[in-house]
C-alpha cells in the first residue's frame, strides 16, 4: 500500500526530491541518434552580472513548459543552457567591487583583472543554474555553456575572420557613442535616451571684415572644436557672408562660413550653426561634405585635451561653465534659455555619452540585414505577437553599421594584429610575425562588443564552425522565447549570422515577452522597493504556483502585472488539487483499471459528462500550447480542475466511494477519479511540475510524469449529448445555489424546485441524478412537471425552464426590507449601466473586452432584478 498523501501540502518537502530524480535519470539529455522529431530551445543566457530577476523567471518558465510539452508529446527536446560574459555589465561589477578596495583594474594589469573576472564569473553562473534548478528548468545540464568558452570563442573567431575576409568586417575612423566612465565605444543600441533638462546657449562669432554671426547650442564646450559655422544657402540673412571667415577666439584657428542645407533649419535658433565634425553625428556628416578638419577635443575621460588651449585639463562639464565664462568676458554671450532634450546615456552605467571620434571595428550590416529582413517576410522565421513585425522591419530596414569593438579586457580579444610598418593582420591563430614584413606583431587590445558573440549563439553552443553530432540534430532550433526588449540588440543578429554561416535560420519560431511588473504596472525597481525576487516566491508559495502565475499572467503583447495576491490565489489552487487527490488517493481499492479500458457504454452520466470535458481540455490546453498562448492553457486547465474535477466530480464521487450511496458502480468511480486525475496532472505536468509528479507518485503511476506521453483528444469520449445534459442540471444547481445566497435564505432551508415539461432525455437526467442534484443544491424536493405554485420564483437554464419554491413564510418583514433595497440599488446600477452602453462614445473608443464586460453586467443585473421582482411579489 503506498503511503497516503500528507494532509498538508508542503512544496518545500519534495520539490527538491524531484528535481534530482529528474536530472539523475537523464530526462533533461535527449537521445542521440533518435528517430523522433527535436524540438530545441537555446535559452537567453543571463548575464553573469548578478542573480536571476522576476524577468528572468517568465520566460525560463516558458521555455520550460514548451520543453516539457513536446519532451511528453513524443519529442526529441533539447533545452540547452547557458550563461552570458555580458562584456561591459560584469566588467563594471568587478570594477565596483575592486573600488571598494581602493584598486582600479589598471592598478591590477590585465591578466590579474581578468583572474578577478573569471572568479566572479564562477560564483555567479554556480548562482544562476542553482536559482534556474529551484524553479523546475529541465535543461540539459550536460551541455551548459558559456560565451566564452573555448568552443564558443572559436566560433567567434571564426566568424570574425570570415566576415572580414568578405569585407563586411572593417577598420575605420569614425564618430562612435563613447563612454567616459566605462572608457569604451557603445553601440547605437546600447545607448539609452533620457529627455533631461538642460540649456540652450547663444554666444557670437566675429566675422574678419567686420560683422558677428550667433549662433546657439546646447554644448559650449564643444565649441573649441568647431572647424565651421554653417547656415542656410537661401537664407537672405546670411548670404552675403558665406565663404567669409571667422577668428576663433580661443584657439589659433580660421573658420569658414558655409553654406548647408541638409545641417541648417533657417528657423531653428538663429539659423547659423556651429559645425564640430569630431564631436556631433550631424556635424561629423556635414564635414565629410565640406571636406572639414576633424578636432578632437576630449580625453578617453571625458577632459578637455590639448586641442582645447588654455581649457585644457577640465572635465567637460567645468569646461562648459568655463568656456561660457570667457565668452561672457569677451562680450560674446548673447543669451541663454531653458532647454528640455534627449541626451544619450550609457545604458550599463548611466554616464552622459559623448558623440566621439576613434578608430573602431564595424560590422557592414546592410547586406546581413536584407536576408533577415527576408526571413521574415517569407515567413521562414515567425514572430509572435505578430505586431511586432513592423517593427523588426522598420529597424532592419534602417539599420547602421555596427561599432563592435569595445575597450575592455573582459570579452573575446579581436583577431587582428599589427606591426610597427602599419599592417594589419587578421587570423584565427596569432602569427609569429607579419606576413607582409616579418616585423613583430601585437594584437588589437580591444575585444568584441557581447551582442556579436550573443549573436553566434545557435551556431556556436552546438559546435560550429565544425559539423557536430548536436550541430546536424539540432539546428534550425524550433523555438526561441525571449522579451521584445532584446529583438534589435540579439534576435535580429542572430537571424543575420544564422542565414549568413549556416544558410538556414537559427530558429523557426520567436515568442516576445512582456515585462513583468508590479501589480499597479509600474516598472520594477529596488529604487521604487518593488522588485520580486524570484527565489522568495519560491519559498513562499512553491516553485509550482510561481510557475502557473506567471503563465498565466503571459498573454501575447502584454506587459504582466504581478500580483502576491496571485501567487496565493494559485497556491490554493495546487493545495485544491492536492485535497482533491488526497481524497481519491485514500479511497482507492487496487482495483482500478486503465480509463482506455472502460465500457463507455456502460458509464453513467457523471462519467460520460467528466470523461468529455477532459477531452475537450486536452483538445484546448494543446491547441493554446501551440500557439504560445499560456494564459489560455491556464485557464482552461484552471477551470477544469477546480470546477469540473474537485467541485462537481470529486463531490459526485463522495458518496459512492464512501458507501452513503449505491446509485453508481464504486469500482468505475474509482478507475474513472483515478483515470481522470492521472490525465489532469499529466496536462498540468508542463506548468506545475513538482506537485504533479508528487501526487502521480502516490497513485501507483509507474515512472516519471517527465517521461509520460501527453494526452490527446479521445474520439470515443466526446459524449456531447450527455455534456449538454450534464451542464443543464449544473445550471439548475448553480441557480438555486445563487437564488439562496441573493435572498439570504440559509443553505439548511428547504426549498423544492419544479421542472416545467422537461423533455424526456432532461427528465431522464435529473432522475438518474436525483440524489445528488437534491443534496448539492440543499432540496427539499425535485419534481419534474405539475402544478406551480403563484408565488414560486420562475427561472431558466437554456431551453429548460423550472419553479424554485420557497417554503410559506421563509421571508419576514426585515428580508423583505432588504430585498427592497437590493432592488432599488440594481435598478440604479442598471440604468447606470444602461446609459453607459447607449454612449456612442463608449462603444466605440472603449476597449471591445470593457465593453463586453459592460454587457454582460447588464444583462447579469436584469436577471438579478427578475428575480427580486418576483420573489418580492410573493403574497402581493
Amino acid at each position: 500500500m503506498r503511503e497516503t498523501l500528507p494532509t498538508r501540502f508542503e512544496p518545500s518537502q519534495f520539490e527538491g526530491k524531484w528535481y534530482a530524480r529528474w536530472e539523475a535519470s537523464g530526462a533533461f539529455t535527449p537521445e542521440l541518434p533518435s528517430q523522433k522529431p527535436p524540438f530545441v530551445i537555446l535559452i537567453p543566457p543571463p548575464n553573469v552580472t548578478g542573480k536571476l530577476h522576476i524577468g528572468h523567471a517568465l520566460q525560463f518558465t516558458l521555455q520550460d513548459i514548451m520543453i516539457r510539452y513536446k519532451r511528453m508529446d513524443g519529442y526529441n527536446a533539447l533545452w540547452l543552457p547557458g550563461t552570458d560574459h555580458a562584456g561591459i555589465a560584469t566588467q563594471v561589477m568587478v570594477e565596483r567591487e575592486l573600488a571598494k578596495e581602493g584598486l582600479t583594474r589598471h592598478d591590477l594589469g590585465r591578466e590579474k583583472f581578468l583572474e578577478r573576472m573569471w572568479a566572479w564569473k564562477q560564483q555567479y553562473a554556480t548562482n544562476i543554474s542553482s536559482q534556474a534548478k529551484a524553479l523546475g528548468a529541465s535543461c540539459d545540464w550536460t551541455r551548459e555553456r558559456f560565451t566564452l568558452d573555448p568552443m564558443l570563442s572559436r566560433a567567434v573567431i571564426h566568424a570574425f575572420v570570415r566576415l572580414y575576409q568578405e569585407g563586411l568586417i572593417y577598420r575605420a575612423h569614425r564618430l562612435i557613442n563613447w563612454c567616459p566612465r566605462c572608457l569604451t565605444a557603445l553601440s547605437d543600441l546600447e545607448v539609452v535616451h533620457k529627455e533631461i533638462n538642460g540649456g540652450l546657449w547663444d554666444f557670437a562669432y566675429p566675422v574678419e571684415g567686420g560683422g558677428e554671426i550667433v549662433v546657439s547650442t546646447t554644448r559650449p564646450e564643444t565649441m573649441l572644436g568647431d572647424t565651421a559655422v554653417a547656415v542656410h544657402p537661401e537664407d537672405e540673412r546670411y548670404k552675403h557672408l558665406i565663404g567669409r571667415f571667422i577668428r576663433h577666439p580661443f584657439v589659433d584657428r580660421r573658420i569658414p562660413i558655409i553654406a548647408d542645407a541638409e545641417l541648417v533649419d533657417p528657423s531653428f535658433g538663429t539659423g547659423a550653426v556651429k559645425v564640430t565634425p569630431a564631436h556631433d553625428p550631424n556635424d561629423f556628416a556635414t564635414g565629410e561634405r565640406h571636406n572639414l578638419p576633424k578636432i578632437n577635443i576630449l580625453t578617453e575621460d571625458g577632459r578637455i585635451n590639448e586641442n582645447g588651449g588654455r581649457f585644457a585639463g577640465l572635465d567637460r562639464f567645468t569646461a562648459r561653465k568655463a568656456v561660457l565664462e570667457a565668452l561672457a568676458e569677451l562680450g560674446l554671450r548673447r543669451g541663454e534659455k531653458a532647454h528640455r532634450h534627449a541626451v544619450g546615456h550609457c545604458q550599463r552605467c548611466d554616464t552622459i555619452l559623448e558623440p566621439y571620434l576613434s578608430e573602431q571595428w564595424f560590422v557592414k550590416t546592410k547586406p546581413l540585414a536584407e536576408v533577415a529582413l527576408s526571413a521574415v517576410r517569407k515567413g521562414e522565421v515567425r514572430i509572435h505577437p505578430e505586431f511586432w513585425v513592423a517593427t523588426y522591419e522598420n529597424w532592419l530596414t534602417n539599420i547602421l553599421d555596427w561599432c563592435i569593438s569595445r575597450q575592455l579586457c573582459w570579452g573575446h580579444r579581436i583577431p587582428a594584429y599589427y606591426c610597427l610598418q602599419g599592417h594589419t593582420t587578421v587570423a584565427e591563430t596569432a602569427p609569429e610575425a607579419c606576413p607582409q614584413c616579418g616585423a613583430p606583431v601585437e594584437q588589437d587590445p580591444d575585444v568584441l562588443d557581447t551582442w556579436f558573440s550573443s549573436a553566434l549563439w545557435p551556431l556556436s553552443t552546438l559546435g560550429w564552425p565544425e559539423e557536430t553530432e548536436d550541430l546536424k540534430a539540432f539546428y534550425p532550433t524550433q523555438l526561441l522565447i525571449t522579451g521584445f526588449d532584446i529583438l534589435f540588440f540579439w534576435v535580429a543578429r542572430m537571424i543575420m549570422m544564422g542565414y549568413h554561416f549556416r544558410g538556414q535560420p537559427p530558429f523557426y519560431q520567436v515568442h516576445l515577452t512582456g515585462l513583468v511588473r508590479d501589480a499597479q504596472g509600474q516598472k520594477m525597481s529596488k529604487t521604487k522597493g518593488n522588485v520580486m525576487d524570484p527565489l522568495d516566491l519560491v519559498h513562499t508559495y512553491g516553485a509550482d504556483a510561481v510557475r502557473f502565475t506567471l503563465a498565466a499572467l503571459a498573454s501575447p503583447g502584454r506587459d504582466l502585472p504581478l500580483d502576491a495576491r496571485r501567487m496565493e490565489g494559485y497556491r490554493a489552487f495546487a493545495t485544491k488539487l492536492w485535497n482533491a487527490a488526497r481524497f481519491v488517493q485514500m479511497n482507492l481499492a487496487g482495483d482500478e483499471g486503465e480509463l482506455e479500458s472502460l465500457d463507455t457504454a456502460a458509464l453513467a452520466l457523471p462519467e460520460r459528462w467528466i470523461l468529455a470535458e477532459l477531452t475537450e481540455t486536452v483538445g484546448a490546453v494543446r491547441e493554446a500550447l501551440d500557439s504560445f498562448r499560456f494564459d489560455e492553457a491556464c485557464r482552461s486547465l484552471y477551470q477544469f480542475v477546480w470546477n469540473d474535477f474537485c467541485d462537481w466530480y470529486v463531490e459526485l464521487a463522495k458518496p459512492v466511494l464512501t458507501g452513503t450511496s449505491q446509485v453508481r458502480s464504486p469500482q468505475v468511480v474509482r478507475t474513472v477519479a483515478r483515470g481522470v486525475l492521472l490525465s489532469v496532472l499529466k496536462l498540468l505536468h508542463p506548468i506545475m511540475p513538482f506537485i504533479t509528479e508528487e501526487i502521480a507518485s502516490h497513485l501507483g503511476f509507474s515512472g516519471m510524469l517527465i517521461t509520460a506521453a501527453y494526452p490527446r483528444p479521445q474520439e470515443a469520449w466526446q459524449f456531447a449529448r450527455e455534456r449538454e445534459l450534464f451542464r443543464t442540471v449544473q445550471g439548475v444547481v448553480q441557480a438555486v445555489r445563487s437564488y439562496r445566497h441573493l435572498v439570504g435564505l440559509p443553505p439548511n432551508s428547504p426549498l423544492s424546485v419544479i421542472l416545467e415539461e422537461p423533455e424526456p432525455a432532461v427528465a431522464q437526467a435529473f432522475s438518474e441524478l436525483r440524489e445528488e442534484v437534491m443534496r448539492l443544491a440543499s432540496l427539499s424536493a425535485l419534481e419534474a412537471g405539475g402544478p406551480v405554485p403563484a408565488s414560486a420564483v420562475r427561472d431558466a437554464v437554456g431551453f429548460l425552464r423550472f419553479a424554485i419554491v420557497l417554503p410559506e413564510g421563509a421571508l419576514g418583514p426585515e428580508e423583505r426590507q432588504r430585498l427592497g433595497k437590493e432592488l432599488t440599488a440594481a435598478q440604479e446600477e442598471l440604468s447606470r449601466v444602461k446609459a453607459r452602453l447607449a454612449d456612442p462614445g463608449f462603444t466605440s473608443r472603449a476597449p471591445a473586452e470593457v465593453v463586453e464586460q459592460t454587457r454582460a453586467r447588464e444583462r447579469e443585473l436584469t436577471h438579478r432584478l427578475e428575480l427580486l421582482a418576483k420573489t418580492l411579489g410573493e403574497g402581493a
